[in-house]
């Protein structure tokens, strides 16, 4: 992260571009987070970065079903949410609401829907509008910035969960619906080479 911050220091944000694939995105991603809390939004094109859940869309075909586990998981999120600012007040630590402060960061993220590794992204941010669509914008808000992977995780360890990295406020997200023949394919980076991709594009931002 310093050798990133050095070159924009350096260059200045409006020339410099972040880009990877896989973990290369992920990588990234944390370097655009990074800069994007300093004040500093530079232009990202991730390409199947990894979304740290499971991939209910592939696991489960009902779609009913993924829906009713997603809203699940939004109450289940939103209690979290609600107890860790108590924590908080309690410590006398200030809620101060980083995911909004980059929202102004839009990444553009290139995810296939067959991609288990990304395409929990799709599912995220669908979610997300429908609760702002039905007039729960205030839960969509409150609980974006919270991984169930990552609190589970550190019930488990004893530690104080971290920022996930994968929740992002707001993003160009960009979806490959050509048909892929296997996961290889379909995480592959030169897919997004090809001229006759079937996509789907949506910018996601966060209010």
């Amino acid at each position: 992260m310093e050798a990133a911050q050095d070159k924009v220091n350096a260059e200045g944000g409006s020339n410099l571009w972040l880009t990877g694939h896989s973990l290369g995105a992920a990588i990234a991603m944390l370097a655009g987070k990074t800069m994007a809390k300093a004040g500093k939004f530079l232009e990202a094109f991730l390409f199947n970065p990894p979304y740290i859940s499971l991939p209910v869309d592939q696991i489960l075909k009902d779609t009913k079903v993924t829906e009713g586990l997603r809203i699940l998981g939004t109450a289940i999120k939103f209690l979290i949410a609600v107890t860790d600012n108590h924590k908080k007040q309690r410590k006398g630590i200030g809620n101060e609401d980083t995911f909004a402060a980059i929202s102004g960061w839009i990444p553009c993220l290139f995810v296939n829907q067959k991609d288990p590794t990304c395409s929990g992204y799709i599912g995220h941010f669908e979610h997300r509008k429908k609760l702002e669509n039905s007039g729960a914008g205030h839960l969509a808000r409150s609980t974006s910035h919270v991984s169930l992977t990552n609190y589970a995780l550190s019930e488990i360890k004893g530690v104080e969960a971290s920022e996930p990295l994968h929740r992002l406020p707001s993003a160009n997200l960009n979806v490959n619906l050509s048909p892929s023949r296997d996961f290889l394919r379909a995480h592959e980076l030169r897919q997004w080479w090809r001229h006759d991709q079937n996509l789907k594009c949506r910018v996601y931002e966060y209010k």
